[in-house]
């Protein structure tokens, strides 16, 4: 077993995220190390995805994610809320042929619902096949059996069953008019040469515990929230086989206790140098912070998403920004942009104990970057006690 200090596991991780060392250069390379970048619309700052990928690439070309999702020949597509590579659909085929897993009392809810809705699956199938690519509201609602489970989806009988035909890899967005998607045939939007096998349980297991280690530099022997490999019955044997083959190393962090894994690939670019660090800003999707559990742990940094919690009760604001500074988490911002007045508005900003007085011109030039991305003319900064980033 190898130990390692705080500061060289967070560097890890850092590194593993493509956050530090050198930028990565293309769109496509991000998606690909990551293998997954969440998507989510609230736009209060940017949306999700375009955020996450602006932390690691800097100021890149929107229309360049465009062309990608859209232009033939597709590179990245979007499923289930992630941008993931086209490359990687024959690992996300299977669950999409296995859904909705019936295990579970909402798929059985679903498979349910569909069997009382053959006409209504079978009318809208038939539409896009005949006139696709549409929007939701190019079709008619025709469900024989409402949706009712009691939530806010409710009546909303055709947005249910566009999501069910998506997540079971029937339709696939073929592009997006402003924030809406427009929906086609699966083989029309991602087209497969036959059917493809399914990779045996252990391949895939192997492949994509591999993949996450590298991304995500360490993590717990059970990955956390590092993938969704639950669904995965040779979980246990793919770790082992990569213990065996080297790739998954054993470590001891110091002030961080308990068991922890990193990638072989990771620790050797920490050896030789390859740490370059950087400032910059992460949403609240983004991987770096997504796990909360092991941001405390590895980081010392306690993130909430707080968009959702009435403003009364919000401990910072509705769309915090975290502030990373080399290796360390150094604050959070509350911001929004104002697309009307073309300025960027940090709200909040905080402090982490200790962070370093460096931190804070950094975390201006970042804001500055950012807002130069996001075409803002100007910056408003609150005016705050000192400690504050940005003072």
């Amino acid at each position: 077993m190898r130990s390692l200090t705080l500061t060289e596991a967070r560097r890890l991780a850092v590194m593993g995220q493509m956050l530090g060392g050198p930028r990565p250069e293309t769109i496509e390379g991000v998606v690909r190390r990551l293998g997954r970048v969440q998507v989510d619309p609230t736009s209060i700052v940017e949306r999700a995805e375009r955020l996450t990928l602006w932390s690691r690439l800097g100021a890149y070309d929107r229309e360049e994610l465009r062309r990608l999702l859209e232009a033939e020949p597709r590179r990245l597509f979007e499923y289930n809320a992630f941008l993931l590579p086209v490359e990687d659909l024959p690992f996300h085929r299977p669950v999409m042929r296995r859904y909705p897993p019936t295990r579970y009392t909402r798929g059985r809810y679903i498979a349910g619902w569909l069997h009382d809705n053959p006409g209504f699956r079978a009318y809208v199938l038939s539409e896009l096949r005949a006139r696709g690519p549409l929007r939701a509201r190019d079709l008619d609602d025709r469900a024989e059996v409402p949706w009712q489970t009691g939530g806010w989806n409710d009546g909303k009988n055709l947005g249910r069953m566009l999501e069910i035909l998506w997540l079971s890899g029937d339709i696939a967005i073929s592009h997006r008019e402003g924030g809406q998607r427009v929906w086609d045939l699966f083989e029309r939007v991602l087209p497969e040469e036959g059917e493809p096998d399914d990779l045996p349980d252990e391949v895939m297991a192997v492949e994509l515990m591999d993949r996450q280690l590298r991304a995500h530099g360490v993590v717990r022997p059970d990955f956390g929230g590092a993938i969704d490999i639950g669904r995965l019955a040779s979980r246990d044997a793919g770790l082992e086989s990569l213990r065996a083959d080297g790739m998954a190393v054993d470590v001891a962090i110091d002030g961080a206790p308990g068991a922890w894994l990193a990638h072989r690939d990771g620790l050797a670019e920490l050896d030789a140098g390859a740490w370059r660090p950087r400032t910059t800003l992460l949403g609240p999707f983004d991987p770096l912070i997504h796990d909360r559990e092991r941001a405390l742990d590895l980081f010392g940094f306690r993130f909430k998403f707080e968009l959702y919690t009435p403003a009364a009760r919000r401990e910072y604001g509705p769309y915090t920004l975290a502030v990373l500074h080399g290796e360390r988490l150094v604050g959070r911002m509350d911001a929004a942009m104002d697309r009307r007045a073309q300025r960027l508005e940090v709200r909040g900003a905080w402090e982490e104990p200790g962070a370093p007085r460096s931190a804070r011109d950094a975390a201006r030039a970042a804001v500055s970057e950012l807002a130069a991305w996001l075409g803002a003319d100007e910056v408003s900064w609150p005016a705050l006690a000192s400690p504050a980033l940005g003072r």
